[in-house]
């Protein structure tokens, strides 16, 4: 992916950065494989906001993403390389053999008119969906099954990818993104390569309007609010309230631990993230 810069002939574009999607090859999506979003505004079905700075945005219609690349031994070739609006890495339509048809996440350097199969009998090459026990040690990989047969759900965003450390058996140790290496069940799957488009991150919407179209609203500092609003609003000038930053409901912001301290994958982590 590569990302091009605007003349400043707007404030607008004058710091905008957006990609070319010169690697997008679908005219239309395969209809059959979308379904539509219905949004919620941040709204539960109470109609209280729950989840604040959402609502509007533009219609989208989601890709139904085959996760769990279960057609064994059936090649399938590569026909276009799709955009998804709901998610940062770009799609591959694949068409097998049999003439069906589904997207997947497409990896670094996948091109149109390639061949990838699923399945223990496929080659560790990119795009090819296997299990990870059968996969070479140093090389990388993506959307990965936590549960064998669950469907993949690590390492499935823009740039990601994991990396094969150890075997022992039928257990493999893999060092996610984040740094953290944990133990894998070794019959899960995993596609090899990284995950594409991996400038996505670099992205600047340059203006206000680019960020309503996503649907997320303005989001208002709580130490510019009035103390009935926000704990860390009022004072005289610029001022925090001499307290630690927090939630409108008192909750600390900063520095607690998130992670519950009873956890069933404790055991399946061998060093924490950084």
């Amino acid at each position: 992916m590569a990302l091009k810069s605007f003349k400043p002939r707007s404030q607008g574009q004058r710091f905008r950065l957006a990609a070319t999607f010169e690697e997008i090859t679908e005219k239309k999506p395969v209809k059959s494989l979308t379904k539509a979003v219905r949004k919620t505004a941040g709204r539960n079905n109470q109609g209280r906001i729950t989840t604040r700075h959402h609502g509007g945005g533009a219609k989208q219609r989601m890709r139904i993403v085959d996760f769990r690349r279960n057609k064994f031994g059936v090649e399938a070739t590569v026909k276009d390389i799709a955009y998804d609006p709901t998610r940062s890495a770009y799609l591959a339509l694949l068409e097998y053999a049999d003439g069906a048809k589904s997207y997947v996440l497409a990896p670094e350097g996948l091109k149109v008119g390639a061949k990838v199969m699923n399945g223990p009998t496929a080659e560790a090459v990119v795009g090819n969906c296997l299990p990870l026990v059968q996969i070479p040690l140093g090389i990388m990989v993506h959307a990965i099954e936590l549960v064998p047969g669950q469907g993949a759900k690590v390492a499935r965003s823009a740039g990601n990818a994991c990396q094969v450390m150890a075997r022992d058996g039928n257990r493999v140790t893999l060092k996610m993104p984040s740094g953290e290496v944990r133990i894998f069940d070794g019959r899960c799957l995993a596609t090899v390569g990284s995950v594409g488009n991996k400038d996505w991150g670099s992205i600047h919407l340059g203006k206000a309007g680019r960020k309503r179209r996503l649907g997320i609203r303005p989001t208002v500092r709580g130490v510019t609010m009035n103390p009935v609003d926000h704990p860390m609003g009022g004072g005289e000038g610029r001022t925090s309230g001499g307290s630690h930053p927090r939630s409108p409901w008192g909750q600390l912001a900063k520095g607690g631990k998130t992670r519950s301290k009873r956890k069933a994958s404790d055991k399946v982590i061998v060093k924490r993230r950084k």
